[in-house]
């Protein structure tokens, strides 16, 4: 972190209206090249376009994330901070606004520049006097000059926006704020021009010269005025002194007031600040406050935030490791973690990111580094990066000309709301920064002059918007008392989901299931659901193409007990399924909140999460599927069919008892059809085995819970095979899990079948079969419900007493069949004495009877 000063370095520090850019300007354009760096865009571009006047424009570049203007023989260069190349040879270089480098969001970048940007022959820090004690120490080499303010700047006290004087600038601090005071200098005042820092240079340009020709004498702007953009502003009105810094709503300093304050008055004219409303609006400076705003002094800045500005590329563990360096110096500190970083450290736990990254790691960092112009989070930006990242690291190392077009054309619409517009151009400077990567396009020029256009007609369109909202067209709404109005106040929403305006939590996002704050006072709930619905629009369609482009692993089978069955997102019950055609078509009904979404996209979704459905009925039950099919077959017997319809309606298990008619009819040919099937007809139940599967059985309980409208049951552990009975409730969920009850127990179909033929197999050689036999007692199996199974199964008891004799004997079925078997083959009570071989007696009627059922 040693500097190696090579020329003169002098800091120009203090108060705003002191004409510190004016003079770099003209010492920059005093040497035979130069370039500076400024916080804003809008700023950058508005003194390139003084240098264009005074060098020409083929002596003038524009370096910004979205735009570049680069003529070849370019010697003085205007750009912002982040894109300031630090290993240039120029002869003059300059920061401006060098305080920020203590901003937790950006600080690292001005304090990389303010340690390594140096001119050839001249070097100029700009910025508060607060940082003056820390340029000292980290630039001892540098010279630090002050200036004195051209004009007073004085405290005028609150006002009335009806009382507001000609020539004011409201600040703001959201995107609603502002357009509520805007609204309301419309109604009273006759209209206001709109200035935000999200606003493109053409339309933000577009709307300061409305107020600079006077169409307006009101000007509402966000805090990104501050930042050093010259407006004919006499006086400024705080509508609020708290602001959210994107972590907490607090109030704003001293030095963030006297920077914004600093605006009013141009040159040697005075100019006068203050709050917007009445002293108990919110926004009431405290006297401390009006004196060192008045005073210029501000406490010094502490430390400032630090980020290693060349870390190694060697890989991408070592990058991270250097980008999460802490300083070695009291005056620095460890930078917080940026989105670049965040999204860096996302990527870094994708192996395919990782395998390609280590090759790349410098390109890797590059693509980190696209800006989320849209503010929607590391997680949707990750996502974002990690498509760009793939196009990168395959093939010739170029995103597809034609993908990147389509994305692009999508944004080609002038159709909506002044925040449908908004949200376009946030996402045209996405487009934008990519094509000024020269290296990430095929054809980087086709295309950065593609979305140039782009973000012009977008502009021109929002600036039209924005005229006819504010100052030509009339509203029905009349905004009274910013202070008391919540649908003016900022909504803001937090990772976790809560939802929050002006600090104050009026409930949470779930999903895309928005509820309302239950301790919300009622003379507020609907204006402030209404402010948080129209800011969460956005956020919920972005939601739903990530759901469209989710893959299947992301979405799960819903079937808690007590609810109805439906198709979570994660954590977030997005739908829900109602009777359809048949048991394998259920309906699928988007869940309530989904339905603000449009037509296109809520079909889009029920076809994205059908398709789902489907592959998860293939994967846990391609039996009752392939029942379905056979069913609806004429190839297939209708005698067959008809036993094929009755067990996929009822989820592929049957009792015995059910189908006795069915199966009667059916010859040794088409119960050959079954068993090829893989259905088991059993002495008490007909079932598929691969139906009984954990998945399966949770499948089926959805479809039927869905089938017959009820509410999903509890079902049994996965891999039980014997369960006590509980509950009614608890004995319908063990029953379509593929359980039968036996008294107080109840057992797996399966496994009560094979207890039926191991008792058949025991008595035809003689043996006992009883409740403490082995594979009775390892079932857990107890008496009553042993006794119930074997009466259920056809036995009956003969005497127990007798030596070394079976003590059960099969009595075969009770409802005689319509085709008898053969005399020869036919069931005869057996006597109360040992059983008879299994070629005769009650045994042969045991082998035709398994020889029928398979």
């Amino acid at each position: 972190m040693v500097q190696f000063a090579r020329s003169p370095i002098t800091a120009v520090l203090g108060p705003t209206n002191t004409g510190k850019t004016h003079l770099a300007v003209e010492r920059m354009c005093g040497h035979s090249s130069g370039m500076m760096g400024f916080p804003l865009r809008l700023l950058a571009r508005e003194v390139y376009d003084r240098v264009v006047v005074i060098k020409g424009r083929d002596q003038v570049a524009l370096i910004t994330g979205e735009e570049k203007i680069a003529p070849p023989n370019a010697r003085y260069v205007l750009c912002t901070a982040e894109s300031m190349p630090v290993d240039g040879d120029y002869a003059f270089v300059a920061l401006d606004e060098a305080q920020l480098a203590a901003d937790p969001e950006r600080g690292h970048i001005f304090t990389d520049r303010l340690l390594r940007a140096r001119g050839r022959e001249e070097t100029m820090i700009l910025g508060s006097a607060s940082i003056s004690r820390l340029v000292r120490r980290l630039v001892p080499e540098a010279e630090i000059i002050g200036r004195p303010r051209f004009s007073t700047l004085s405290y005028a006290g609150a006002k009335k926006l009806s009382r507001l004087p000609r020539r004011s600038a409201v600040v703001a601090f959201s995107a609603e704020e502002v357009y509520a005071v805007a609204e309301m200098l419309r109604r009273f005042r006759g209209g206001a021009a709109v200035v935000m820092g999200a606003l493109s240079p053409s339309t933000r340009n577009a709307q300061v010269q409305m107020f600079l020709n006077g169409d307006v004498d009101y000007l509402v702007a966000t805090d990104a005025i501050g930042m050093g953009l010259n407006l004919d502003v006499a006086h400024v009105a705080f509508a609020s002194l708290h602001k959210f810094d994107g972590h907490r709503t607090r109030r704003l300093t001293v030095a963030e007031m006297a920077q914004i304050a600093g605006r009013a008055g141009r040159h040697h004219r005075d100019g006068t600040f203050g709050s917007l409303g009445g002293d108990d609006s919110g926004a009431t400076f405290t006297p401390e406050e009006i004196e060192a705003i008045e005073g210029h002094r501000f406490p010094p800045l502490d430390f400032l935030y630090w980020r290693d500005g060349t870390p190694r590329c060697d890989s991408i563990d070592l990058l991270i490791a250097d980008l999460e360096e802490k300083p070695d110096r009291p005056e620095l500190r460890a930078a917080p973690q940026a989105i670049d970083l965040a999204v860096l450290r996302k990527l870094a736990a994708d192996p395919l990111v990782v395998e390609r990254g280590q090759r790349q790691v410098a390109r890797l960092w590059a693509a980190c580094g696209l800006p989320d112009f849209q503010k929607l989070g590391a997680d949707h930006h990750a996502r974002m990066v990690s498509r760009i990242w793939r196009f990168l690291s395959e093939g010739d190392g170029h995103i597809p000309r034609d993908w990147f077009a389509s994305h692009v054309a999508r944004l080609d619409s002038i159709q909506g709301d002044i925040a449908t517009l908004s949200g376009r151009i946030a996402a045209a400077r996405t487009w934008s920064y990519i094509a000024h990567r020269p290296d990430w396009l095929a054809f980087p020029a086709e295309m950065a002059e593609r979305t140039r256009a782009l973000e012009e007609k977008l502009s021109d369109a929002l600036h039209a918007a924005l005229r006819q909202r504010f100052v030509d067209r009339r509203t029905s709404v009349l905004l009274r008392d910013i202070g008391q109005n919540a649908s003016a106040l900022p909504v803001d929403v937090q990772p976790d989901g809560q939802v929050a305006v002006d600090g104050e939590s009026i409930g949470r996002l779930d999903g895309f299931r928005f509820s309302v704050d239950p301790d919300a006072r009622a003379q507020d709930r609907k204006m402030l659901l209404a402010a948080a619905e129209r800011h969460l629009g956005r956020i919920l369609r972005v939601k739903a193409d990530e759901l469209l482009k989710a893959p299947d692993t992301e979405f799960t089978l819903r079937d808690l007990p007590g609810e109805a069955p439906g198709i979570a997102w994660g954590d977030h019950v997005v739908a829900t399924l109602l009777a359809g055609p048949s048991l394998l078509a259920p309906a699928i009904r988007l869940d309530r909140a989904l339905m603000e979404l449009g037509q296109d996209q809520q079909k889009q979704i029920v076809t994205r999460l059908s398709a789902w459905a489907d592959a998860q009925k293939q994967r846990h039950l391609l039996p009752l599927v392939k029942m379905a099919q056979s069913a609806a077959d004429p190839a297939v017997p209708p005698v067959v069919r008809a036993v094929f319809a009755q067990l996929g309606e009822q989820g592929g298990l049957v009792a015995r008892t059910d189908l006795d008619s069915a199966l009667a009819h059916l010859d040794k040919d088409q119960r050959h059809l079954l068993r090829r099937a893989g259905i088991d007809i059993g002495v008490l139940d007909i079932y598929h085995p691969g139906l009984l599967k954990p998945g399966a059985a949770r499948w089926r309980s959805a479809l039927l819970a869905a089938r017959l409208a009820k509410p999903c049951l509890p079902l049994p552990l996965p891999g039980l095979t014997l369960l006590p009975a509980g509950e009614r409730t608890d004995q319908m969920g063990a029953r379509i899990a593929g359980f039968r009850g036996f008294g107080p127990q109840m057992l797996r179909v399966d496994m009560a079948e094979r207890m039926a033929r191991a008792a058949h197999e025991a008595i035809a050689k003689g043996e006992a079969f009883t409740a403490l036999s082995p594979q009775i007692v390892s079932l857990g199996l107890g008496e009553p419900a042993f006794l119930q199974l074997m009466r259920d199964a056809g036995f009956r008891a003969v005497d127990p007493a007798a030596e070394g004799a079976a003590n059960w004997a099969f009595r075969g079925r009770q409802k005689a069949r319509p085709r008898p078997a053969p005399r020869q083959q036919r069931a005869t009570p057996a006597p109360a004495a040992p059983a008879a071989p299994a070629t005769h007696g009650a045994f042969a009627g045991l082998a035709d009877l398994l020889g029928r059922n398979g």
